[in-house]
């Protein structure tokens, strides 16, 4: 089992997951128990087993497992809760993640108090699409109940600490904002040039890039089209794997894109980001998108969709190419104009480099997540 330095033994953290294939949350979570190792045992409870992308990101010197548990989603019957809490009650902190965890944080709140359960820490980093025309009124009441045995709330936007201050109505003494932050010295190298394994640059064109979860959520297929236009001059990279590959596999077919390179997933984007021209970003819904914050370090300009803080998180030069959520043609122009003007996309990389590293390095965030969970824990020094 082994013991932290204090020799204590390690803390037992179940983590709750309706998916763990490896997009924002995942990338965090995972990076967070790479850098603490041995002080902490984790059992990820995921609600779609088949949706495991992320566990190929654990370090392997990491205690972790994936045990069978009672179902995390379904209909709402008292035993599944009862059933889900007497689960928690193995452990010494519960970590639960997004609306599709959120039977979890209940379960928790109809039996602490008649059982003895850990502390449990709800992390919200955004929606999928079924919420994107709007939050669902259900949802909210839900999430208020839910959430009222939680030690904390945690939000990586400015957006939605709104949305859990405004409409859920969460105190300010559980709410807890914590940017994203990456490891920005990993980006001091430039990539190798086969980096990205598979990838036969096309002679002429310029690398547009993305990197996300292939979920209808982030409208890949959205970027297929804009790109399409500019095709003699474009080539898309896609990094990533999930439910919508061959879907977008089709759109780009149908428009005549025959060199697109979808990579499936890939760790470690400090290795390849940087071999891409253009970063961009075509999502219905983001928050804080680390994907944006790793183009960014690598020097990128980027085109994206104006959600969450997307406009606030680049660097004020490249605002003007972030654009509506609906508008196409507007996506498309503005690939085109950074397509057209090479000294525009170094000075707009160079902008959100600067911006990058004086605003999103790791070593906050990692101090943030260490005092909360070590509060939560009542061992406050375990992880700093």
């Amino acid at each position: 089992m082994g013991s932290t330095p204090g020799g204590q033994r390690p803390p037992r953290i179940l983590h709750l997951h309706s998916s763990f294939n490896l997009g924002g949350k995942e990338a965090r979570a995972v990076r967070l128990m790479n850098l603490w190792g041995g002080r902490l045992r984790h059992s990820i409870l995921n609600g779609f087993s088949e949706q495991s992308g992320a566990r190929a990101a654990i370090d392997p010197a990491v205690d972790v497992d994936f045990p069978q548990a009672p179902a995390l989603t379904g209909r709402m019957r008292l035993g599944r809760f009862r059933a889900l809490a007497r689960f928690m009650a193995g452990y010494d902190l519960v970590l639960s993640y997004n609306w599709g965890a959120m039977d979890g944080v209940m379960a928790h709140r109809l039996f602490s108090p008649f059982m003895r359960l850990p502390p449990i820490i709800h992390h919200e980093d955004g929606f999928n699409e079924d919420e994107i025309a709007g939050l669902k009124p259900r949802r909210n009441r839900y999430r208020r109940v839910a959430l009222g045995s939680a030690h904390a709330l945690v939000v990586p936007s400015t957006v939605l600490r709104g949305i859990a201050r405004d409409i859920w109505r969460q105190p300010e003494r559980r709410l807890h904002f914590i940017p994203n932050g990456i490891s920005l010295d990993a980006y001091a190298q430039p990539p190798a040039p086969d980096a990205i394994p598979g990838l036969v640059r096309a002679p002429g064109k310029l690398l547009v890039g993305t990197l996300a979860g292939l979920r209808p959520v982030k409208n890949i297929r959205r970027l297929v089209r804009a790109v399409a236009p500019l095709r003699d001059r474009l080539q898309l990279v896609i990094v990533g794997d999930g439910a919508d590959r061959a879907a977008i596999l089709a759109e780009a077919a149908a428009l005549g894109m025959d060199d697109l390179h979808m990579a499936g997933f890939l760790p470690d984007p400090h290795r390849f980001v940087g071999l891409f021209d253009i970063f961009a970003l075509s999502s219905d819904s983001e928050q804080f998108p680390i994907a944006l914050v790793e183009a960014m370090a690598a020097g990128l300009p980027a085109v994206s969709t104006d959600v969450g803080d997307v406009m606030a998180m680049v660097a004020p030069e490249n605002r003007p190419l972030i654009v509506p959520v609906t508008d196409e043609a507007v996506f498309s122009a503005a690939l085109k104009r950074l397509a057209d003007d090479a000294a525009l996309r170094r000075r707009l990389g160079m902008a959100n480099r600067e911006k990058a590293f004086a605003h999103y390095g790791e070593p906050a965030m990692v101090d943030a997540y260490a005092r909360l969970y070590g509060e939560a824990l009542v061992r406050p020094s375990l992880l700093r």
